[in-house]
């Protein structure tokens, strides 16, 4: 099947499937792409598949898995005149769940054989992600499906199936379909820490800065020997910190009762805002995603500054003195490994308030198995690829810059981090630096006039165009009209959430 924006989509069916094990649903996938997928089969009582259990529940005497009464069919591409595929949705028993679409190129209804249903309490909810089709002129669509609720301590594991509709369906909306509910609380499929290390060894990144970057990462150790003081509300004087940041306060919350600024020398303040190249390592947090399925791999990396931004205007760049500098800046990226095979499956790219999942496929390498990332110059966002990314509007050509290059400037993560949190392995066998239980800003809070470097910018543009830049410019992220310091990674969302995108 094929759109008139792409070379068309597959849809496959499993074969193969082991003695006593059952299809849940079809697999589908752009052609666009190498062949790279997986769909989850089940069978009855104390079996498993790759860590996800279908069993009988202490507290149900019904069976895990059932047939469907029937079939509903969504759509015919019969219909629309470009081959024959129909799609059918399991109608399933009264308490059991469907996991996935059929497809079939005859109008023949499926026999209820095909496929199973899954007992309601084994399943998680499950919505919408990425769009392989949409089609025009007669709508239909097919979907990649997630878990509802992901995060660290979230049990659904996502089948591998798709969803399909001829009616709009928002992202976040509970579908007809559900993902499977890993009831294995051991999470046996989690890596050990000998093979976290065994991981990071063979994926970790190679992280290139920009070869103008002035604002390089250090190490947290090196951040703090350096003169770093932190200050406490309603006390001016700064306190030295303990290179370890034993001396810290943890736990709480992010009150603004405590926060972190550079030293008061000029000279010291400037040696620290070059950050300390040779110092730096990643912070490793692993974690499990969808269920246990797969294993999170954040890396963090610290700068002490991030620099002002560039304000690019049509053909002009402006490179801003203020605008968008702030003390400490905490960034990561994330690897995520499936676990019934070990492969790196995607990476994340965190890109300040955002981020994007990327294919391992898509991805660049470096030293065989190792992913290239990109921090862009001066603010450290990560990207996949080099170039300049425009945050802002890209119609008009008008935004801030991110420009991302390699150069002679690197991190060989794989070589260069310490894992400092893995909570699925248990008490006492990853400990945790004081640091990170520090939970308020790495900088102090800073209001300045921005809006002077703004009417600059506005004044050098032709007068038929000012007002339309001055209203994109009142739509840029409030971070950039002042200097806010960032809390570290484990106030931010994703420690125990998912990633944003």
């Amino acid at each position: 099947m094929a759109s008139s924006k792409s070379k068309g989509i597959s849809f496959y069916k499993p074969v193969g499937i082991p003695d006593g094990y059952f299809c849940l649903g079809h697999y589908c996938q752009s052609n666009e792409q190498p062949l790279r997928g997986y769909v989850l089969v089940a069978r009855e009582k104390e079996s498993f598949t790759s860590g996800v259990y279908c069993d009988y529940d202490s507290d149900s005497d019904f069976p895990a898995l059932r047939k469907p009464v029937n079939y509903s069919l969504i759509w015919s591409s019969d219909s629309a005149g470009n081959g024959c595929g129909f799609f059918w949705l399991p109608n399933p028993p009264l308490g059991y769940k469907a996991m996935g679409i059929l497809v079939t190129d005859t109008s023949e209804e499926p026999s209820v054989d095909e496929i199973r249903c899954v007992r309601e309490d084994l399943t998680e909810t499950c919505e919408i992600s990425d769009t392989i089709l949409s089609s025009g002129s007669k709508p239909f669509q097919v979907w990649n499906t997630r878990p509802c609720k992901r995060g660290m301590c979230c049990k659904g594991v996502s089948v591998g199936t798709f969803f399909c509709s001829t009616y709009s369906v928002d992202e976040e909306e509970e579908l007809e379909i559900a993902c499977l509910k890993n009831l294995d609380s051991t999470l046996h499929a989690m890596p050990n820490l000998d093979q976290i290390h065994a991981l990071i060894k063979h994926y970790g990144p190679t992280v290139f800065f920009h070869p103008d970057e002035e604002y390089m990462p250090s190490s947290v150790p090196w951040f703090f020997k350096n003169g770093v003081l932190l200050y406490e509300e309603g006390n001016g004087k700064g306190e030295p910190i303990d290179f370890c940041g034993s001396n810290l306060p943890s736990g709480g919350e992010n009150d603004g009762a405590y926060w972190m600024d550079l030293p008061a020398d000029d000279d010291a303040r400037n040696n620290v805002k070059k950050g300390n190249l040779e110092s730096a390592e990643l912070y490793v947090h692993v974690k499990q995603a969808l269920g246990g399925a797969f294993t999170d791999i954040a890396m963090w990396i610290f700068c002490p500054f991030n620099g002002p931004v560039n304000i690019k205007v049509g053909l002009m760049n402006f490179q801003m003195n203020k605008l968008g500098q702030h003390v400490g800046d905490w960034e990561h990226f994330t690897l995520r490994i499936n676990n019934f095979n070990g492969e790196l499956w995607q990476a994340y790219f965190s890109e300040h308030s955002g981020g994007e999942w990327i294919d391992a496929f898509d991805l660049e390498f470096i030293q065989g198995n190792k992913p290239i990332v990109y921090s862009s110059k001066h603010g450290h966002a990560s990207f996949a690829h080099p170039g300049t990314y425009l945050q802002g509007s890209t119609k008009l050509g008008i935004g801030v810059t991110n420009d991302v290059a390699q150069s002679e400037y690197s991190i060989d993560s794989s070589t260069r981090y310490q894992i400092i949190a893995a909570e699925y392995l248990g008490h006492g066998v990853v400990t945790e630096p004081c640091w990170l239980q520090y939970m308020r800003e790495w900088g102090p809070t800073v209001v300045y006039d921005s809006r002077s470097e703004l009417d600059k910018i506005i004044s050098l543009l032709p007068f038929f165009v000012r007002f339309s830049i001055e209203n994109i410019f009142d739509l840029f992220p409030t971070e950039l009209y002042g200097e806010e310091g960032p809390t570290g990674p484990k106030e931010k969302d994703n420690w125990l959430g998912d990633e944003r995108c």
